[in-house]
């Protein structure tokens, strides 16, 4: 799995793609993530437009990812799942606890109005 981030309006952009399985890259990921909320960037967009894959560490990881932003008062929007994925964030109700945007424009109109 690869992934870049961003900021851009005081908001987070990662963007994801290959297969999220957890392995070193989760821990990379979260170590980026509070390096942003330490510098007070509390919103945060997830593109997984490109993640074919996701299996319970990768699930952990973007549960991780909605904690830590949440718990400082922010709040995290994934961005385009692929029907897999959708169909996973679904079976585990995942889809009621995370905000879901079909593009990143739809996600950062939803962080400016909450």
């Amino acid at each position: 799995m690869k992934y870049t981030h961003e900021i851009n309006n005081n908001t987070v952009i990662l963007r994801l793609s290959g297969d999220l399985i957890g392995e070193d890259n989760g821990a990379s990921i979260l170590e980026t993530v509070t390096d942003h909320i330490n510098q007070n960037l509390l919103n945060c967009i997830v593109d997984i437009s490109d993640v074919r894959y996701i299996n319970s560490s990768g699930i952990g990881v973007l549960i991780t990812i909605l904690t830590k932003f949440r718990n400082k008062g922010g709040e995290v929007w994934l961005v385009k799942p692929s029907e897999n994925v959708k169909k996973l964030l679904i079976i585990t109700k995942l889809n009621a606890i995370f905000n879901i945007a079909e593009s990143e424009t739809e996600a950062i109109n939803g962080l400016v109005n909450s």
